[in-house]
């Protein structure tokens, strides 16, 4: 029995504890959204781990992390701004003698640093290294890094630990049927996770699981449910019988084809998530996204929108092609196109990408704080043609353009599409926005013609409804 193991008549010989760690301004502003979306990664490592093994997770968006809870080990998974967060629990675990592993995006886009600060760090994948991890664990073998050299093939994935999921208001039902995606945006950590490997479950598989899980809405965390239409067309085939709720992402292309569209709407796809990113073909060139058209995304909205299926649209500000007037100009476009909902966040160049390489290389990089590259409250590199300054408040000024009660009248009478949820879901982000406070200017208003510099931070506010 390790130390920190307490002794237990069950079939248990050893404990560990699960931490899904977000950074305090991602708590602040995730935990005050109507709907939290629970995420997959902890459920699922869950299933991995062998039977003698108690597991017991805390999702810090609804739950305290318990540092006396009797455990073995300890196993995080960070992002990169929740990173610095991460090794503060991981300090606090240690000091109690007990071993720590972090995994997820930023162990894998720095692992060197991870280990200055956890027992071990998991590159990759974690599906084929827990059970090992563990092992080790018990043996006291720990090693100080381990890497997902064979990518699982998913064939055999065990259901997630949905027990595990607390306090979500959108039900427990998340799982995957495909992972990675193809492509490789200059700014994404997906190819550095997945290696640009697409796997796919076999249907039945996924179809069974389903059927086993609770509730009615499910969540397919897939980074792009599209990209073999020919799996999804005969995924959705299965899952139509189940009369789930459902929603992904996807790349537009998916658009194009109707028996694809057809048949998601007939499974229960009620909305999708596309990374739309920017409305400026030039922007999307220069991140090596140009499978993306900006042209489109009008007609791309109303065709989902003709088989009953809504878009949230990630978009992004700070690309090197943008100028002031990027702002504006979005939230006219998407309002005109009747978008149901989008999020929006400055660009994040996040460590050792290639865009983070790139801006590195130019002198660009403001900060190493990894605490500060959240897309939400900090601008972390310096735009080309804007302070950074400006970028954030233009992204907090578009924000709250796009989720004013004006803009969600005006979208949800144009979209018309599942507006029972998609009324609340907007005045949720609203009244979000609202408890940050009313912040941003529109720079290109400010410089107007004569280019005169914006205010100071913090010297101008404006109202979340003033157009």
């Amino acid at each position: 029995m390790l130390l920190g193991s307490p002794i237990r008549a069950s079939r248990y010989t050893h404990r560990v504890y699960l931490i899904t760690a977000e950074s305090s301004e991602s708590r602040y502003v995730r935990h005050r959204r109507i709907i939290r979306f629970p995420q997959l990664t902890m459920p699922l490592l869950a299933g991995y781990t062998p039977d003698h093994w108690e597991v017991m997770h805390a999702d810090e968006i609804v739950q305290k992390v318990d540092f006396d809870l009797p455990c073995d080990a300890v196993g995080i998974t960070a992002n990169t701004p929740a990173s610095l967060h991460a090794y503060s629990l991981a300090a606090e675990f240690r000091k109690r003698g007990i071993k720590v592993i972090i995994g997820g995006p930023h162990a894998t886009l720095m692992p060197e640093e991870v280990t200055e600060h956890a027992d071990a760090a998991v590159v990759g994948e974690a599906d084929l290294l827990w059970p090992l991890i563990l092992k080790d664990v018990e043996s006291g073998t720990l090693k100080r890094v381990y890497r997902s050299d064979v990518l699982p093939t998913l064939q055999h994935m065990p259901a997630p630990r949905w027990d595990l999921i607390k306090g979500r208001c959108y039900g427990k039902g998340v799982t995957i049927a495909t992972r990675g995606c193809p492509f490789a945006c200059e700014y994404c950590t997906i190819p550095q996770m997945y290696k640009r490997k697409m796997r796919y479950r076999p249907v039945e598989q996924v179809v069974d699981e389903v059927s086993m899980m609770p509730g009615k809405a499910l969540i397919l965390w897939d980074d792009n449910i599209a990209a073999n239409r020919k799996y999804a067309k005969e995924l959705f085939a299965g899952l139509a019988p189940l009369k789930r709720w459902w929603t992904s992402q996807a790349t537009m292309d998916c658009a194009e084809d109707d028996e694809f569209l057809r048949l998601a709407a007939q499974s229960g796809c009620k909305a999708l998530f596309m990374g739309f990113e920017t409305i400026s073909q030039a922007s999307l060139l220069g991140a090596n996204k140009a499978h993306n058209t900006a042209a489109k995304f009008k007609a791309v909205i109303q065709k989902m929108h003709a088989f009953g299926i809504a878009v949230q649209a990630g978009i992004v500000f700070g690309f090197d092609e943008e100028d002031r007037s990027i702002f504006k100009s979005t939230v006219d476009y998407y309002r005109d196109a009747g978008l149901d909902s989008a999020t929006i966040s400055v660009l994040i160049p996040f460590p050792n990408t290639p865009i983070f390489k790139r801006l590195d290389s130019e002198g660009r990089i403001l900060t190493r704080d990894w605490s500060k590259y959240d897309g939400k409250k900090n601008v972390v590199f310096q735009p080309a043609q804007m302070s950074a300054h400006e970028l954030l408040m233009g992204m907090e000024w578009a924000a709250r353009q796009f989720y004013s009660l004006a803009s969600i009248l005006e979208r949800m009478r144009i979209s018309g599409t599942g507006l029972w949820w998609n009324i609340p879901r907007n005045l949720g982000y609203h009244l979000a926005l609202r408890n940050f406070g009313a912040i941003g200017f529109n720079p290109s208003v400010l410089h107007g013609s004569s280019g005169a510099p914006a205010p100071a931070q913090g010297a101008q506010r404006f109202s979340a409804l003033e157009t």
